[in-house]
């Protein structure tokens, strides 16, 4: 099963703060959140893991912003796929 983590739950897995969280998704360093709602938003747990694993492996910045872009693309085909 997918988890969502919340910001608080993000802030504990990668230790930065929630403006240096909110840069590295403007540098697209880091996947952009889901919306949960109305005023609500989450982080899909194994998208998270998988860039905490490439920073730990010592990728560059320009190798994780392509597991970025991979990531959130493989998360839009999966809801197209569950759409049809």
């Amino acid at each position: 099963m997918k988890q969502i983590l919340r910001l608080p739950a993000v802030k504990a897995l990668n230790g930065l703060s929630r403006s240096t969280t909110y840069l590295r998704i403007a540098q697209g360093l880091w996947p952009r959140p889901v919306s949960l709602g109305a005023r609500a938003v989450g982080f899909p747990a194994d998208e998270c893991e998988a860039v905490i694993a490439a920073r730990i492996a010592g990728k560059s910045n320009d190798e994780i912003r392509a597991l970025v872009k991979k990531l959130e693309a493989a998360r839009v085909q999966a809801g197209q796929g569950a759409q049809a």
